[in-house]
């Protein structure tokens, strides 16, 4: 029985296609590879990156990522790993980063590095819970897609850069539980673009908060335990989006009894302060789910109604002579 010969060059084609070959399959970029493996190597060859071998296509390896389309390496998630040493220089050599993320590593040290402001397409930064230490770069404002800054958990010192308010879509800045140093910046009161949510709690910040912020709409602002102080009254009023504010453990003073409060209002931290005067009748008109305002100088009838009665009394221990369910009775 003879076959036609055109039937014997598509099955041919059939099986070829079966079975491709291992170049065409590969979608890793051979410099991105290189620059996988010589981070591997900075790193010490850690056990946490062991699918990282150059006999593999490395974008199946653990904690990277690939584009679907270019094909180039767009992400880094380094995260609970027993890896000891500092940030690779090299990580400065993946020009298609879009997240960069050393996480929960406790023997990262150094500082953070320099290369890193060579990753212009970078969307998220998140070295936390580490052990870096040095200041806060000014080189990030140089990220200008950057939409997360998260440095928190750490040992960073010196001040926080005004530059970062040059960055425009920055949805949140966290650099809480450092050990910074100095005022907030007058410049975060200037965002443009994104208004970011800033967590700047757990520092050594001192003096005022700049009047400049009570003229943005922020969402979240986290300066508790710090060595603020003075009057931060302007950051709030009928008009404002802030949802959740925690201001607590720091010496601001100012009279509670004047502020109006935004019905987008949902969590109050004021306590360890010295904050006088009494609750606004306006309080019971939001839909709070946090309120602590102990260990202050508050005096008068806490207002009924609303969620007020629902928080126990240690949300209004500590005050000079604030009264009142859920305190006893006012005299």
């Amino acid at each position: 029985m003879k076959i036609n010969s055109s039937l014997l060059a598509i099955l041919f084609l059939f099986v070829l296609l079966s079975f491709p070959s291992p170049s065409l399959s590969v979608r890793c970029n051979p410099k991105d590879k290189q620059v996988l493996l010589q981070i591997k190597k900075d790193l010490g060859n850690p056990y946490h990156l062991a699918s990282w071998d150059p006999n593999t296509d490395c974008c199946y390896w653990y904690v990277v990522k690939c584009d679907r389309k270019t094909n180039r390496i767009n992400a880094l998630t380094v995260f609970q790993a027993n890896i000891s040493g500092q940030i690779p220089a090299s990580v400065g050599d993946l020009p298609y980063l879009e997240t960069l993320q050393f996480h929960h590593i406790t023997n990262l040290t150094g500082t953070i590095q320099p290369t890193i402001a060579k990753l212009t397409n970078l969307k998220s930064l998140r070295l936390s819970f580490t052990n870096l230490t040095g200041p806060v770069p000014e080189f990030l404002s140089q990220l200008k897609n950057l939409t997360f800054l998260e440095l928190n958990y750490n040992q960073l010192t010196g001040t926080i850069p005004p530059s970062l308010s040059q960055l425009p879509n920055l949805l949140a800045i966290r650099l809480d539980r450092n050990k910074l140093t100095g005022q907030i910046p007058e410049s975060f009161g200037k965002f443009k673009g994104q208004i970011p949510d800033l967590y700047l709690s757990h520092n050594s910040l001192t003096g005022q908060v700049p009047t400049s912020l009570g003229d943005l709409n922020f969402t979240t602002l986290d300066f508790s335990r710090n060595k603020l102080e003075g009057d931060v009254s302007f950051l709030f009023g009928k008009n404002k989006t802030i949802q959740i504010i925690d201001l607590s453990r720091n010496t601001l003073e100012f009279d509670l009894s004047k502020l109006e409060f935004p019905e987008s209002l949902t969590s109050l931290d004021l306590n360890h302060n010295r904050i006088f005067g009494s609750l606004p009748e306006g309080l019971k008109d939001l839909q709070l789910q946090h309120l602590n305002v102990s260990y202050n100088r508050l005096c008068g009838q806490i207002p009924q109604g609303g969620e007020l009665q629902s928080f126990d009394v240690y949300s209004y221990l500590h005050n000079k002579c604030l009264c009142g369910s859920p305190l006893p009775d006012c005299k």
